[in-house]
């Protein structure tokens, strides 16, 4: 048997997302369909690749008609790749920009090596920077190696064009001259790429009882009391779908420009509640009509995760980001999730110690980048400063304004 690895087509998603189901790791930012609801939200270009097995008596079929034959038993490994490019924010292939997962979900370490022996391939064709690959658990390939070689000129994934550097980081090796090709010959070029594994980021994760009244019960006294606050105020909250969609961006718009950040298109959300909509719904919490917070909850297996959730600072006295928690909660818990990801957060920060007090439980984001173009991977905290300003500017535009140039920026913002 040998590994072969192709870029899927539309009649491959269902042994793709079948494949997602039942592999362990499979969130639901693996699955196929985030490829359609970021192209068509934002025009990037999606790489989905697909690690398959072929049997020896099928080695000298073509790829195509080994495929057209495919089913799910057949797929070893998958990496979904989205390409953004930018003159200021950096062109790379990530897995997968605007979410805190993704990656590499493989059967075992040749299929990994196989899926990132393309990815490098494909980055020296797309003449990226860097990728960039999201994990809940490090790349096994990768845990150990500050530095790979990748050759170019290996067309097959199988032949392990990966391979153990034995130099320093600081001894990078800069890409040779680009050979000329003759019909006779091609002489093979590599370079090195270097690897950095970051985890200071961690998603905090909350197991849940088998009930919101058994969860209740486990809070201490301070933080009911901070739930029942805004019930007390006559608070509602409301759970559904794109009829909540209107509420939900009133707020996130708003709660964005207050934080000085760039915000997602309208259609982002739009897409994704339209393409999901087993999976995710919008929850809005209300004194009488009017909208005060505001999340996205998408569920997968045993696991309720908020990507989105804001509320409006100037009804901060209400409290309605704690019934907009309570709200996620309840509906998990009473939904049979035994997990609540609250999402991504620096330790000892605000927000993790706002997420900490629920009784969510840190557990550590490994976000591998891979580094095409020679140069080190740009540290979090050596760019602070530079957007220090940014975020003050951005802080005193009209929130009309940051609608209209606000997703024309998000778009190329990875995270």
């Amino acid at each position: 048997m040998s590994i072969k690895v192709k870029t899927i087509q539309p009649t491959d998603a269902a042994a793709w997302d079948t494949f997602v189901y039942e592999h362990p790791q499979g969130t639901i930012y693996h699955l196929c369909g985030w490829s359609n609801v970021i192209k068509k939200t934002y025009g990037h270009k999606t790489y989905y690749l697909m690690a398959i097995k072929v049997d020896l008596e099928q080695q000298n079929y073509e790829l195509s008609a080994i495929c057209h034959r495919m089913n799910s038993n057949q797929v070893l490994g998958i990496l979904p790749l989205v390409h953004l490019k930018h003159f200021l924010f950096g062109n790379s292939l990530i897995s997968i920009p605007f979410f805190d997962i993704g990656g590499i979900l493989a059967e075992d370490i040749e299929v990994e090596t196989a899926l990132l022996s393309e990815a490098a391939i494909l980055a020296q064709k797309l003449k990226v920077d860097n990728i960039e690959l999201r994990h809940t658990q490090p790349l096994e390939r990768l845990a150990n190696s500050s530095q790979l070689i990748a050759d170019s000129s290996k067309s097959s994934p199988s032949s392990f064009p990966f391979r153990q550097g034995r130099i320093e980081i600081s001894q990078f090796h800069q890409e040779t001259e680009k050979t000329k090709r003759s019909t006779k010959s091609c002489q093979t070029r590599e370079r090195f790429l270097t690897i950095v594994t970051k985890s200071h980021k961690v998603r905090m994760l909350l197991e849940l009882p088998e009930s919101s009244e058994v969860l209740m019960k486990s809070f201490k006294s301070k933080l009911r009391s901070q739930i029942k606050k805004p019930l007390k105020e006559g608070l509602k909250n409301k759970i559904g779908g794109l009829e909540l969609l209107d509420d939900f961006y009133h707020v996130f718009l708003a709660n964005m420009r207050d934080l000085g950040s760039p915000v997602h298109s309208k259609k982002l959300i739009r897409n994704v509640i339209a393409s999901f909509p087993e999976n995710a719904k919008i929850v809005v919490i209300y004194q009488d009509n009017q909208p005060l917070a505001c999340s996205v909850i998408v569920g997968f297996k045993d696991t309720l995760e908020n990507p989105w959730a804001s509320a409006l600072r100037k009804y901060s006295r209400l409290s309605p980001n704690m019934l907009l928690y309570w709200s996620m909660l309840e509906y998990a818990s009473d939904n049979g999730f035994k997990y609540f990801d609250f999402g991504r957060s620096s330790p000892d920060e605000g927000t993790y110690k706002f997420k900490q007090q629920w009784g969510a439980e840190p557990s550590p984001l490994h976000w591998h980048y891979i580094s095409l173009d020679g140069q080190p991977v740009n540290d979090d905290t050596s760019e602070k400063s530079k957007f220090d300003k940014a975020i003050q500017y951005w802080q005193k535009l009209p929130v009309p304004v940051t609608k209209i140039i606000g997703p024309m920026i998000r778009k190329y913002i990875g995270l």
